[in-house]
């Protein structure tokens, strides 16, 4: 399944997801390019379809820790980030862990919180820590955030603002399975869950090295020129109120050497660049008219004629 086959492990960590994950080889590819530039997912599309399956799968195959967060409207930031327990025989504050204190963290329908929960969750994605009564905790490394929100419900529901979808690396519909994927899931599952069988195949520090040689992955200036081509466009784009921003910029560059790496490269090429735009930016850029993250469909298909527009580096 997987192209990584100079890298050995990343052979092994897609092939070992795609066990529980079936038919969705690119999904995969993704969520694993995103745990190797060290940032978060988010996967929109209706209940059912796996993205709680992707998560547990993952967190599986790295021997990581694994904690999974319902989001409701009566969740509060502490249930998150963790809170200060009294200990009246030491008369002190002893700080407890909050589900985020994990190696991949899965925030279920997080647009069912309101927006300060939400800003929890993002502000310690951003800043990898928790700080509390004057203390910063630390959060565990390599750390995977992936939320998942369904885009055909709003009732009860609140929209995720620009400023807070730009944290998420890649936004991933994961869609139905094949019909034959599908017959082969219902054969799968007359044994129970295929994930619960899943054993590690890459440890902790394996993954924070992988990280490391990421940013050692090479991108030509002509592809550097086309990526900034792409996000420019998108500046410049009558059909758009807000482009991509610096962070922006930056990201794609960085899901373009990890994408790359994923593929068994250790340098750019354009088609990582195209590959990587509607996942990358789309959520990132808000149309004329339009609340940010009200419309994927639309912000995918301007993103999709602006790189149709442009010449791509031979």
């Amino acid at each position: 399944m997987a192209d990584a086959s100079g890298i050995p492990e990343l052979l092994l960590l897609q092939d070992n997801i795609c066990k529980a994950v079936l038919g969705k080889p690119e999904v995969v590819k993704l969520a694993v390019a995103a745990l190797l530039a060290a940032e978060h997912i988010l996967l929109e599309d209706v209940p059912g379809v796996g993205k709680t399956l992707i998560g547990k799968a993952i967190a599986k195959s790295i021997s990581g820790k694994f904690t999974r967060l319902q989001f409701t409207p009566d969740l509060l930031p502490s249930d998150i980030t963790g809170s200060g327990v009294y200990h009246a025989a030491k008369n002190e504050f002893t700080f407890h862990p909050g589900p985020i204190f994990a190696n991949v963290v899965l925030a279920d329908e997080i647009n069912r919180a309101p927006p300060r929960t939400q800003s929890a969750l993002l502000e310690a994605m951003g800043e990898r820590q928790v700080s509390l009564d004057g203390q910063t905790h630390r959060l565990p490394h390599p750390l995977l955030v992936i939320a998942t929100q369904n885009p055909f419900e709003f009732e009860g529901t609140y929209l995720l603002p620009e400023s807070q979808l730009d944290r998420f690396l890649l936004r991933i519909s994961v869609g139905y399975p094949d019909r034959q994927y599908e017959l082969s899931l219902l054969t799968s599952h007359r044994v129970g869950e295929p994930v619960d069988e899943l054993k590690p195949v890459i440890d902790l520090d394996q993954i924070l090295a992988l990280q490391q040689r990421v940013r050692a992955v090479k991108a030509d200036q002509s592809i550097a020129n086309y990526l900034l081509d792409i996000v420019h466009a998108t500046r410049e784009s009558d059909m758009l109120q807000v482009g991509i921003s610096t962070r922006g910029c930056l990201a794609y560059y960085r899901a373009s050497q990890a994408f790359a790496l994923v593929q068994g490269r250790d340098y750019v090429i354009p088609d990582d660049v195209k590959v990587l735009a509607i996942p990358v930016l789309s959520h990132r850029i808000v149309p004329r008219g339009m609340l940010p993250g009200a419309d994927r469909s639309a912000t995918e298909e301007i993103v999709r004629q602006l790189v149709r527009e442009l010449p791509v580096p031979v």
